[in-house]
């Protein structure tokens, strides 16, 4: 078969014999290149022959080559940048077994407390293990675990400021979790959703799952979409889009550059999105989105500066852009903004108050959280939470067994850390 080619150059074509613009069969071109080939070669040897005595030839035979390949050394020049991710990997096995449930429960206590089954003794010992990577936005934790009750509770949520969202994959055993009086079952092949700023309690069998915790400003214009679908299970079908996705984020864990990260974390959100809300439910946030958002931002706002002494109904406007009526209708539903102010002072308070490696005077925590005296703070601390300064501190701290790395404990990273950190 002869395949014909067109050779536009006419100065080209015009040296290789071939009329400008004209189509010629491949082997025409090909008898033609030879020529041309040898007619220079040709010339290049008859230059040789004049060089001066005991002088090397630059050239010896023919060269078809036109453009010389790049060698291994060029090639390699530009390597692909390195892994950005190096997990945090804890397992019970490191430890006694009379010592495995303690350890468990002390990784835990950041999100809850818990407890053994009926009739199991910690002294039998409690396999899991537990790894978990930092994607900056985003943390992804491979866990198993044998089974436990776990109870995230209103003191819980005082002494731990994260209210992140939880997307639970669970690929072996079962769990029963409770929010506000509604069960909700997770059994394996199910995603769970579920939010760390409401209580919650629950028990799982031995299970086998894959956790995401988004902070909740990734989902700073869809909060009320997240909100109703807090304890959701998800269809059958709508759970294997997000496993699809999660598998292949998790397959890539190991190779994933820090420049990587941010598409990875924004393209899980979109994806759980996808999966928690119909169309007519984005369509509808997206209505109110005017709405949801400077709710929004005035609480990122507000929990940002929680340390300067004068955060005003006033400057929240000039910040959001909006009038005092406004200001007032969005923090009707929380109790006033002066009272929602407070009380993000009392509860990042309290979490330092609860923090056993912060030793602040109390003077001085009420005084950094913009209270004007101690007694101030103490009165307004009892009053919201039913006890003392004093006697948040005197709790007794949970256990500190990790062992999550050979660093010192004040450099190394923890999945405590981790989570304080994210989305910050």
């Amino acid at each position: 078969m002869k395949i014909s080619v067109v050779v536009h150059n006419n100065e080209c074509g015009h040296h290789l014999g071939v009329p400008p613009a004209r189509y010629v069969s491949s082997e025409l071109m090909e008898h033609a290149v030879e020529s041309e080939e040898n007619r220079m070669d040709d010339g290049a040897s008859r230059n040789d022959q004049q060089l001066a005595p005991g002088a090397t030839s630059q050239r010896s035979g023919k060269e078809r080559r036109r453009w010389s390949r790049q060698s291994n050394s060029q090639q390699n020049d530009n390597p692909p940048p390195p892994p950005a991710l190096i997990p945090l990997v804890f397992s019970t096995e490191s430890f006694a077994p009379h010592e495995q449930f303690a350890a468990w429960q002390a990784l835990n206590s950041p999100l809850a407390d818990l407890t053994l089954p009926d009739g199991v003794k910690a002294e039998d010992g409690f396999a899991a293990s537990h790894i978990a990577w930092n994607l900056g936005g985003m943390l992804v934790v491979q866990q198993r675990a044998a089974p436990h009750s776990y109870h995230r509770s209103a003191t819980k949520l005082r002494s731990s400021l994260v209210d992140h969202w939880m997307v639970v994959l669970r690929r072996a055993g079962r769990a029963w979790t409770e929010v506000g009086g509604r069960v909700a079952e997770g059994q394996a092949g199910a995603v769970e959703i579920r939010s760390l700023g409401q209580a919650y309690r629950g028990r799982m069998l031995e299970s086998d799952c894959l956790t995401l915790y988004l902070p909740r400003d990734l989902f700073a214009d869809s909060t009320a979409i997240l909100d109703a679908n807090n304890n959701r299970i998800l269809s059958l079908n709508l759970a294997g889009l997000l496993v699809s996705h999660v598998d292949s984020v998790e397959a890539r864990l190991k190779a994933f550059s820090k420049e990587d990260l941010p598409g990875v974390v924004n393209a899980t959100r979109d994806m759980v999105l996808a999966c928690v809300a119909s169309s007519e439910e984005r369509m509808a946030a997206a209505s109110k989105h005017g709405t949801v958002a400077p709710m929004e931002r005035a609480r990122r706002f507000i929990r940002a500066n929680l340390h300067t002494t004068a955060i005003t109904p006033d400057m929240l406007c000039r910040e959001l852009g909006i009038s005092r009526t406004h200001l007032y209708q969005l923090f009707e539903p929380s109790g006033g903004v002066v009272h929602y102010i407070q009380k993000q002072r009392l509860l990042a308070a309290h979490a330092v108050l609860s923090d056993p490696s912060d030793r602040r005077l109390i003077a001085e925590i009420a005084n950094a959280f913009g209270f004007a005296s101690a007694a101030d703070f103490s009165r307004s601390f009892s009053r919201e939470f039913g006890y003392s300064p004093k006697q948040a501190r005197s709790a007794p701290p949970p256990h500190r067994l990790m062992k999550e790395s050979g660093q010192a404990e004040a450099e190394a990273p923890s999945f405590e850390r981790w989570l304080r950190a994210l989305g910050s």
